[in-house]
Order: C-alpha cells, then sequence, then structure tokens
C-alpha cells in the first residue's frame, strides 16, 4: 500500500510539472505572437530596410529625374539637334562660344578623361558631346594655374570628361554637355562636380549616350589634336543648324 502509494503521487507530481511546463511554453508563444502582432509593419519594416534599393543621388540622372542639371542655378539650356556631320575641315557658325551643340565634325575629340593643354578644334569637341561626354573649357588668361591644375585632376582619366583651354572666353571656366552650359569663375565652385554627376554619359539628354570616346589616332591624334582657330567662321560655314 505504501510502496503504491508512493509511486502513484510520483506519477501525479510529473504530470503536474509537465502540464505547468507545457502551460509556460504555449505562454510564451502567445506572448510572442502577441507582441509581433501589436505592429502588423514590424517585420515587413525589417525586410524593407534589408532590401530596398538606395534613393539615387540628388544629381543623378534616372528615369523619374532624367535632367537633374536643371536644378543647378546658372546652368543655360539650348536646342540643337544630333547628327548633323560636316565635311572634313568645314567650319561651322556656332551660336554660342563655347557651343553646346549642333553640326559637327564626323571625328569626334577623344573624350576619355583626356586633358589638352592646347585648344583644340571646335568641330570635333562638339561631336565629342554628341556622345555624353561634358567638355570644361577654361580662358588661360583668366584662370589662375591652381585652378587648371585642379580641373586636370578631376578630368585626368575620367570617362566622358575632357579638359581644354578655349581663349576669348568672357568667364574663367564654361562647362558644356549636349544642349547645356554652365559658366563659373572658380574650379573649387561646386556645380562643377553637380553638371558632371548630372549630365555625363547622361542617357536621356545625349543624342548618342555610350558611343565610344577613344578616337582613330589616325584620324585624331590625341597628343596633336587639330588646332582651335579663333577667326570668324566665314560665309561659306555650315549653319549651326545644318546645311
Amino acid at each position: 500500500m505504501t510502496s503504491g502509494g508512493t509511486d502513484r503521487e510520483t506519477i501525479t507530481i510529473d504530470i503536474t510539472r509537465t502540464a505547468v511546463a507545457l502551460t509556460a511554453v504555449l505562454a510564451l508563444l502567445g506572448g510572442c505572437s502577441s507582441r509581433t502582432g501589436s505592429d502588423p509593419n514590424a517585420g515587413q519594416n525589417g525586410d524593407q530596410a534589408g532590401g530596398q534599393t538606395p534613393a539615387p543621388a540628388p544629381f543623378q540622372p534616372v528615369e523619374s529625374n532624367p535632367d537633374p542639371s536643371t536644378k543647378i542655378e546658372g546652368v543655360e539650356l539650348t536646342d540643337h539637334a544630333g547628327g548633323l556631320h560636316t565635311l572634313p575641315g568645314q567650319r561651322v557658325a556656332y551660336d554660342r562660344h563655347p557651343p553646346t551643340g549642333g553640326a559637327h565634325d564626323e571625328v569626334w575629340a577623344n573624350c576619355n578623361g583626356t586633358v589638352y593643354t592646347r585648344a583644340v578644334r571646335t568641330e570635333h569637341m562638339v561631336h565629342a558631346l554628341e556622345h555624353g561626354a561634358v567638355w570644361i573649357a577654361y580662358e588661360p588668361t583668366l584662370l589662375p594655374a591652381a585652378d587648371v591644375s585642379a580641373l586636370a585632376e578631376l578630368v585626368d582619366g575620367q570617362p566622358y570628361l575632357m579638359l581644354s583651354p578655349y581663349p576669348g572666353m568672357d568667364t574663367p571656366i564654361a562647362l558644356q554637355a549636349w544642349d547645356h552650359q554652365l559658366r563659373v569663375t572658380e574650379a573649387g565652385d561646386e556645380r562643377i562636380d553637380q553638371f558632371v554627376q548630372a549630365l555625363r554619359d547622361n542617357e536621356y539628354t545625349a543624342p548618342e549616350p555610350g558611343a565610344p570616346c577613344e578616337t582613330d589616332p589616325s584620324l585624331f591624334d590625341t597628343t596633336n589634336p587639330p588646332p582651335f582657330d579663333p577667326s570668324p567662321p566665314g560665309p561659306d560655314a555650315v549653319p549651326v543648324d545644318g546645311p
């Protein structure tokens, strides 16, 4: 009797302990479920934060913001048709200096991060703009040597960028992309970087984005490019919008 009573007592205690443990587990699971349910977006927000695509930079061109340069103070817009090639050596009567587009030589200037120390024939430079390049031009008599060096460091080796002197400008620096221009007075102006970010190889604004910047050395020698001609183009020049 005593032995049997002890066995039943032991079994009752074990069952009670198991029930208590099971109740505790269920309560814990219910508590977790309740906490998650109290904020239906808690897990969803975490997933979105982990897999969300970062927002584009303010001056990065995207489909929803194809021309960020419109937010840059001082940018001037023009309107020129692309694909207008002249015969070799023909001059073009450009409508601004430096130009931002229009008819141009069929050979483009090398725009693969090229730093020109001499002024280059304009008709070649404009063709590079058509390919999506940004051309930084400077007036050598107005821009200090330190600023020229800073611009060269910015451009050197960077795709779709080129730098050259452009004699006769009334401002120290002018930046050109196809149908866009910005004039600034010093190399430290933050709008230079903004302009480059917004328009370099911009698929929405360049007539031929992604076209090559490298040139055939037999047609255009980067180390000895066709020189800039400062004289008026003359009556036989091709109109900026083509013949």
